[in-house]
């Protein structure tokens, strides 16, 4: 019998955001204020068509700042959030799938929408990589990050494919060569891992240190790279 994936997608939330500032489904929106109008679904649309194109004008118009979705991968199902600027977020699956999103809301936007067609580019890269192919650079949105942060998470998509730094020396390669404490930090809450590839930095000595996917999630990543770049 083929052995299990480890990673295999377990991902159990409603998949339901509502357009606009009505926003998390369980989520409290008490104080956030009435969402988008005048977007009433035809009477000879399903509830799935009527909802996709809410969240479809929605998005195109601006009265949802984000879109969002998920995307199957060897690590699990990963929930995407993207803007008009590009890519947001990126993130694995977790004890509580919606965190994402009320960080995204906090942070950016309560305007939310579910709308898997927004997020087909981020999905076309992901599926590039896992085959070891590679991939054109996707647009960031980098609202979620510090300057500081930007800097590091810049400094290790510098690192090349199939090789790892460690943390001393990504913080050389960010400016500040005595932080790298500070770059162990900035890293653990890369808001756009696997694009932005923050598991190509590992302990002086070579062993991998923390990971918000966990550390067998960037042996996989280390691994899959190594035999990648062996094929380039």
């Amino acid at each position: 019998m083929a052995a299990r994936n480890p990673f295999t997608p377990t991902f159990g939330a409603s998949p339901l955001v509502v357009g606009g500032r009505d926003l998390l489904v369980g989520a409290d929106t008490s104080g956030i204020a009435t969402g988008v109008r005048n977007l009433t679904p035809r009477l000879t649309e399903s509830p799935e068509d009527a909802a996709d194109g809410f969240a479809r004008r929605a998005f195109r118009e601006g009265e949802a700042r984000i879109a969002y979705a998920q995307a199957p991968s060897p690590l699990g199902v990963l929930t995407v959030l993207v803007t008009h600027r590009g890519l947001l977020s990126l993130a694995f699956e977790t004890d509580d799938p919606d965190e994402p999103l009320r960080a995204a809301a906090a942070k950016v936007s309560p305007d939310i929408v579910h709308l898997p067609s927004a997020v087909r580019e981020v999905r076309s890269w992901l599926d590039g990589y896992f085959r070891g192919h590679p991939a054109p650079e996707l647009r960031l949105d980098r609202s979620l990050m510090t300057p500081f942060q930007e800097r590091v998470l810049d400094a290790a998509a510098a690192i090349p494919m199939g090789q790892v730094r460690t943390y001393g020396e990504t913080a050389a390669m960010a400016g500040n060569p005595k932080a790298a404490r500070a770059v162990g930090r900035a890293l653990g809450a890369n808001p756009i891992p696997i694009v932005l590839p923050c598991h190509r930095v590992v302990a002086a000595d070579g062993r991998l240190h923390g990971y918000a996917g966990g550390l067998d999630r960037k042996r996989f990543l280390l691994d899959h790279e190594r035999a990648a770049a062996g094929r380039l």
